[in-house]
Protein backbone atom coordinates (compact mmCIF):
# COMPACT_ATOMS: atom_id res chain seq x y z
CA UNK A 1 0.00 0.00 0.00
CA UNK A 2 2.79 2.28 0.76
CA UNK A 3 3.97 1.78 -3.25
CA UNK A 4 0.54 2.59 -4.16
CA UNK A 5 0.82 5.75 -2.22
CA UNK A 6 4.05 7.04 -3.22
CA UNK A 7 2.63 6.31 -7.02
CA UNK A 8 0.03 8.53 -6.47
CA UNK A 9 2.29 11.16 -5.53
CA UNK A 10 4.82 11.06 -7.89
CA UNK A 11 1.68 11.20 -10.65
CA UNK A 12 0.41 14.16 -9.16
CA UNK A 13 3.68 15.71 -8.73
CA UNK A 14 4.27 14.61 -12.72
CA UNK A 15 1.19 16.23 -13.45
CA UNK A 16 1.91 20.09 -11.42
CA UNK A 17 5.32 20.18 -13.06
CA UNK A 18 4.39 18.83 -16.55
CA UNK A 19 4.17 21.74 -19.01
CA UNK A 20 1.99 21.92 -21.87
CA UNK A 21 1.78 23.43 -25.00
CA UNK A 22 -0.92 25.58 -26.51
CA UNK A 23 -0.74 25.79 -30.25
CA UNK A 24 -2.98 27.21 -32.90
CA UNK A 25 -4.90 23.76 -32.80
CA UNK A 26 -6.56 24.59 -29.45
CA UNK A 27 -10.03 27.25 -29.60
CA UNK A 28 -10.52 29.97 -27.76
CA UNK A 29 -13.98 31.82 -28.22
CA UNK A 30 -15.08 35.04 -26.15
CA UNK A 31 -17.94 34.00 -23.95
CA UNK A 32 -21.41 36.19 -24.07
CA UNK A 33 -20.60 37.61 -20.91
CA UNK A 34 -17.06 38.57 -22.23
CA UNK A 35 -14.83 35.98 -20.90
CA UNK A 36 -13.01 33.95 -22.64
CA UNK A 37 -13.14 29.67 -23.16
CA UNK A 38 -10.50 27.39 -24.09
CA UNK A 39 -10.96 24.07 -25.55
CA UNK A 40 -7.70 22.13 -24.97
CA UNK A 41 -6.62 18.22 -25.73
CA UNK A 42 -10.47 17.06 -25.82
CA UNK A 43 -11.10 19.40 -22.94
CA UNK A 44 -13.16 22.24 -22.73
CA UNK A 45 -12.66 24.87 -20.21
CA UNK A 46 -15.98 27.68 -19.80
CA UNK A 47 -13.58 29.97 -18.46
CA UNK A 48 -9.85 30.74 -18.54
CA UNK A 49 -7.43 33.01 -17.21
CA UNK A 50 -4.72 34.46 -19.29
CA UNK A 51 -1.42 35.40 -17.46
CA UNK A 52 1.67 36.53 -19.08
CA UNK A 53 4.83 35.51 -17.19
CA UNK A 54 7.28 38.20 -18.24
CA UNK A 55 5.37 40.99 -18.33
CA UNK A 56 7.60 43.46 -18.72
CA UNK A 57 10.41 41.91 -20.75
CA UNK A 58 8.82 39.59 -22.92
CA UNK A 59 4.65 40.73 -22.96
CA UNK A 60 3.66 38.60 -25.79
CA UNK A 61 5.89 35.29 -25.08
CA UNK A 62 5.07 32.49 -22.61
CA UNK A 63 1.27 33.12 -22.19
CA UNK A 64 -0.03 30.70 -19.30
CA UNK A 65 -3.32 29.90 -19.34
CA UNK A 66 -5.49 28.51 -16.23
CA UNK A 67 -8.19 27.63 -15.06
CA UNK A 68 -10.39 30.23 -13.48
CA UNK A 69 -11.15 29.74 -9.66
CA UNK A 70 -9.81 26.18 -9.06
CA UNK A 71 -6.58 27.49 -7.71
CA UNK A 72 -5.71 29.35 -10.69
CA UNK A 73 -4.53 25.78 -12.21
CA UNK A 74 -2.29 26.38 -15.70
CA UNK A 75 -4.12 24.67 -18.28
CA UNK A 76 -0.84 25.47 -20.85
CA UNK A 77 1.26 28.25 -22.16
CA UNK A 78 1.57 29.65 -25.51
CA UNK A 79 5.02 29.91 -25.92
CA UNK A 80 4.31 33.17 -28.61
CA UNK A 81 1.42 35.02 -29.06
CA UNK A 82 2.41 36.23 -32.75
CA UNK A 83 1.91 32.07 -33.82
CA UNK A 84 -1.91 31.97 -32.75
CA UNK A 85 -4.05 33.10 -35.77
CA UNK A 86 -5.50 36.66 -35.47
CA UNK A 87 -8.68 35.89 -33.87
CA UNK A 88 -7.36 34.50 -30.82
CA UNK A 89 -4.94 36.96 -31.06
CA UNK A 90 -7.89 39.60 -30.92
CA UNK A 91 -9.58 37.83 -27.74
CA UNK A 92 -6.46 37.24 -25.77
CA UNK A 93 -4.89 40.73 -26.69
CA UNK A 94 -8.55 41.86 -25.03
CA UNK A 95 -7.64 40.26 -22.39
CA UNK A 96 -4.44 40.95 -21.36
CA UNK A 97 -5.03 44.65 -21.71
CA UNK A 98 -7.97 44.06 -18.76
CA UNK A 99 -5.44 42.25 -16.76
CA UNK A 100 -2.31 44.60 -17.28
CA UNK A 101 -3.66 47.81 -17.52
CA UNK A 102 -0.79 49.86 -16.98
CA UNK A 103 -1.04 53.83 -17.08
CA UNK A 104 2.31 55.70 -18.11
CA UNK A 105 3.42 58.50 -15.95
CA UNK A 106 4.55 61.58 -17.80
CA UNK A 107 4.63 64.22 -15.49
CA UNK A 108 4.31 64.30 -11.26
CA UNK A 109 2.67 67.17 -10.04
CA UNK A 110 3.47 66.09 -6.48
CA UNK A 111 4.33 63.31 -3.69
CA UNK A 112 3.47 64.03 -0.54
CA UNK A 113 4.67 61.77 2.41
CA UNK A 114 2.18 61.34 5.31
CA UNK A 115 1.80 58.47 8.05
CA UNK A 116 3.65 55.49 5.92
CA UNK A 117 1.96 56.49 3.07
CA UNK A 118 2.73 58.24 -0.58
CA UNK A 119 0.21 60.00 -2.19
CA UNK A 120 1.26 60.42 -5.60
CA UNK A 121 -0.40 63.19 -7.72
CA UNK A 122 0.31 62.35 -11.81
CA UNK A 123 -0.80 63.09 -15.03
CA UNK A 124 -0.98 59.67 -16.86
CA UNK A 125 -1.14 58.84 -21.07
CA UNK A 126 -4.78 57.95 -19.58
CA UNK A 127 -5.21 61.57 -17.82
CA UNK A 128 -4.80 63.18 -14.92
CA UNK A 129 -4.72 60.80 -11.27
CA UNK A 130 -4.39 60.59 -7.74
CA UNK A 131 -3.45 56.86 -5.98
CA UNK A 132 -1.50 56.19 -2.63
CA UNK A 133 1.15 53.55 -1.86
CA UNK A 134 2.68 52.18 1.61
CA UNK A 135 6.00 53.05 1.82
CA UNK A 136 6.27 50.34 4.16
CA UNK A 137 6.17 47.72 0.96
CA UNK A 138 8.07 47.43 -2.41
CA UNK A 139 5.29 49.27 -4.37
CA UNK A 140 7.96 50.96 -6.37
CA UNK A 141 10.25 48.78 -8.76
CA UNK A 142 13.40 48.92 -10.67
CA UNK A 143 12.86 47.37 -14.07
CA UNK A 144 15.97 48.74 -15.20
CA UNK A 145 18.18 52.05 -14.13
CA UNK A 146 15.68 54.43 -15.67
CA UNK A 147 12.29 52.13 -15.97
CA UNK A 148 9.85 51.95 -12.71
CA UNK A 149 6.56 49.96 -11.79
CA UNK A 150 4.55 51.66 -9.25
CA UNK A 151 1.75 49.66 -7.47
CA UNK A 152 -0.71 51.12 -5.53
CA UNK A 153 -2.30 50.46 -2.15
CA UNK A 154 -5.53 49.03 -4.30
CA UNK A 155 -2.75 47.16 -6.88
CA UNK A 156 -3.51 49.20 -9.33
CA UNK A 157 0.40 49.38 -11.38
CA UNK A 158 1.72 52.63 -12.85
CA UNK A 159 4.78 52.94 -15.22
CA UNK A 160 7.62 55.58 -15.47
CA UNK A 161 9.31 54.66 -18.60
CA UNK A 162 12.37 56.67 -18.09
CA UNK A 163 12.99 58.59 -15.24
CA UNK A 164 15.60 60.25 -17.09
CA UNK A 165 12.97 62.34 -19.39
CA UNK A 166 11.18 63.89 -16.22
CA UNK A 167 12.12 66.93 -14.64
CA UNK A 168 14.98 67.66 -12.22
CA UNK A 169 12.19 68.56 -9.81
CA UNK A 170 9.81 65.64 -10.75
CA UNK A 171 13.28 63.35 -10.06
CA UNK A 172 13.68 65.04 -6.74
CA UNK A 173 9.96 63.96 -5.77
CA UNK A 174 11.31 60.50 -6.26
CA UNK A 175 14.34 60.26 -4.63
CA UNK A 176 12.94 58.34 -1.78
CA UNK A 177 12.03 55.70 -3.88
CA UNK A 178 15.36 55.37 -5.82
Amino acid sequence: MADNTINIYEKKAEEMTAIHIITEKDKFQQTEGGFVSLDYDGVHYDRVKVVRLFPFSDADKFISIREHGNGEREIGIIEDLAAMPEDTRDILNQQLSLTYFTPVIEKIYSIKDEYGYAYFHVMTDKGECKFAINMGSNAVAKLSDVRLIISDVDENRFEIRDVEKLTQKERRMLDLFL
